[in-house]
């Protein structure tokens, strides 16, 4: 069996390393995201990746397909990726001395068979001034990323505190996921371990 992971996000291929998932192709799925309002969170991110898994097992219907999608959500709004620098700082703004929740809904399918599950891990920022968020934006780190900061690049500094899973605030809450891989016969400590081979 081949895994693919449905996004060209270089912190969920690195996730997906330290798993111990080591031979995967990258695919990224090319469907727009469409943030329905009528969903909550929760539903929205386990809904796109829904769309990306069935989209790339389309034309790889024998492979296995990972796919995830992440929003922020703060005050009863959804942020996803900024549109453009001005975007990342009323983001930013909208974050700064508060606790927002990090939503990340993924999917594994083979064929027929598809499993979709959400994680959300409670993020608190400190209070931020104008200044260090101009600075922050100006890296231009924020840019790719949902809610306009990265918890494992410079976007540390913002953070006072989380409650849940770190590895779900960069993208890719692991532990869930290796427990979904196991429902498909993939046990990564066991691959880790060179104990196990991939069905």
């Amino acid at each position: 069996m081949k895994i693919i992971l449905a996004s060209q996000s270089p912190r969920r291929r690195e996730l997906l390393e330290r798993m111990g998932l080591s031979a995967f192709q990258v695919i990224p799925a090319r469907g727009e995201e469409v943030m329905d309002p009528s969903l909550s969170p929760e539903q929205l991110v386990e809904e796109l990746s829904r769309r990306k898994a069935a989209e790339v097992a389309a034309t790889h219907p024998d492979q296995l397909v990972i796919a995830a999608d992440t929003v922020v959500a703060v005050g009863g709004q959804v942020l996803g990726k900024p549109r453009d620098p001005e975007d990342a700082v009323r983001m930013l703004t909208a974050l700064s001395g508060r606790e927002h929740t990090v939503h990340t809904g993924i999917t594994v399918r083979l064929g027929g068979r598809a499993v979709t599950e959400a994680e959300a891990t409670a993020v608190r920022f400190r209070p931020l001034t104008g200044e260090e968020i101009a600075c922050y934006v100006s890296t231009g780190e924020p840019m790719d990323k949902a809610g306009a900061y990265g918890i494992q690049g410079l976007g540390c500094v913002l953070v006072e505190g989380i409650s849940g899973d770190y590895y779900n605030v960069m993208g890719l809450p692991v532990c869930r996921l290796a427990q979904i891989l196991s429902r498909f016969g993939i046990h990564t400590l066991a691959l880790a371990a060179n104990k196990e081979r991939l069905p």
